[in-house]
């Protein structure tokens, strides 16, 4: 049987305390600390604690070149087995061929490892993000500044007013008043319908292909209304439509080129009956109920494996993926703005149940984040920014 080491593992030893009487009564701080060390590695996605043994183990075979089995009877043979059937050691083996299919999944995609191990470990699964502002006491502006004292400064400076050079303040155009009226949407009306018209608008506006470089049969590059890094335009649209005129209630994959809807099956476990569709997204947004009624909700979708064609283990590669979501939201704002409707973007959301539910492995893709639009509400019962009233008036 041959070995190696799987391709990317980080240790953390880490520091956790606990309370105890027992030390407090002594004359002690009452605190029991224990490190403990974590293997953290991308292709398994779950922090595994290992020994001393194992820790021997890993440090002692490489990741590139396959070494024999028995080149190994110097360490302790239960750290080897463990970590093997844990995928940190990866094998030949047919026995361990799970293991052996991830880790090569992710070689394959090119990643670079620091960036492979945040978004491995970043991810959420059963969030109610709602639920744990409740519980730190956070839930609005006041409370955070009571529980986490003041923020850092909200505009930085460099130097005093006398040293400033003073620009001209431009005269407002209606590209200006269109910025003005940008404002994060958490109140959607779910009595009205959205005109297939005008959602096939924005879609075309901000996710839509409008041109092809065809470099050679396999080779082609996309015109889009964002920039992206090296123009490879990796994020896809996946939707979940609620409240569309003519259309179903549920996911699609919406396709660039074609400017088509691809239309997706019922997760496993769930009903788009009796509000099963809402409470999904609700979930699907660690329990943000204010987005819950958007007409549409679009999940952001890296192909990753598409960036890091070119970007192989680049130390920027991840960077350049979130900046076009970011470009992304910010075009589907202005769109949706424009076009009388609310928008949002949230990143609080649980990836791993939404990567089940369409279908996506967080190796090659992912979720990065949920936007939506839809109809306003007509009265603001969850609060929004809106300083300058140009969306809610007094």
């Amino acid at each position: 049987m041959q070995i190696r080491r799987c391709a990317t593992v980080f240790l953390e030893p880490r520091e956790e305390a606990s309370f105890d009487l027992h030390l407090l009564l002594s004359g002690g701080d009452g605190l029991r600390r224990e490190l403990r060390w974590l293997a953290l590695a991308p292709h398994r996605g779950e922090e595994l604690e290992i020994d001393a043994d194992e820790r021997e183990v890993l440090g002692a075979i490489g990741p590139a070149r396959w070494v024999d089995a028995e080149a190994l009877v110097a360490y302790a043979p239960a750290a080897v087995q463990r970590l093997l059937a844990e995928g940190l050691l990866i094998s030949d083996a047919a026995a361990h061929a799970h293991w052996r299919e991830r880790d090569e999944a992710l070689r394959s995609v090119h990643w670079h490892p620091l960036a492979a191990t945040l978004h491995a470990f970043t991810r959420w699964s059963g969030v109610d993000g709602v639920q744990n502002g409740k519980d730190s006491g956070t839930e609005t502006a006041v409370q955070m500044r009571a529980v986490l004292g003041a923020p850092p400064v909200e505009a930085a400076r460099r130097t005093d007013a006398s040293s400033q050079l003073k620009l001209p303040r431009i005269a407002a155009t209606a590209f200006d008043d269109l910025l003005a009226r940008r404002v994060t949407c958490r109140n959607f009306d779910p009595e009205r319908a959205l005109p297939c018209a005008l959602f096939a608008q924005l879609l075309q506006r901000v996710f839509a292909a409008h041109a092809e470089v065809r470099i050679s049969d396999d080779t082609v590059f996309l015109k889009k209304n964002v920039p992206s890094g090296g123009g490879l335009h990796p994020i896809e649209c996946y939707l979940i439509v609620q409240n569309v005129e003519g259309l179903a209630p549920g996911l699609y994959h919406y396709q660039a080129v074609e400017h088509a809807l691809e239309p997706l099956p019922v997760p496993a476990g769930r009903s788009w009956e009796d509000g099963g569709l809402r409470r999904f997204l609700q979930d699907m947004v660690a329990q943000q109920h204010w987005f819950a009624d958007a007409h549409v909700a679009v999940v952001l979708s890296p192909r990753f494996d598409r960036t890091f064609w070119k970007y192989r283990q680049h130390a920027k590669g991840y960077r350049v993926v979130a900046l076009e979501a970011g470009h992304l939201s910010q075009t589907l704002y202005l769109a949706a703005t424009d076009a009388g409707l609310g928008a949002f973007i949230t990143g609080a959301i649980n990836e791993k149940e939404l990567e089940q539910a369409l279908g996506l492995d967080p190796v090659s893709q992912g979720a990065l984040a949920v936007c939506g639009f839809g109809w306003r509400g007509a009265a603001m019962a969850t609060a929004e920014l809106d300083p300058n009233a140009e969306v809610w008036t007094a």
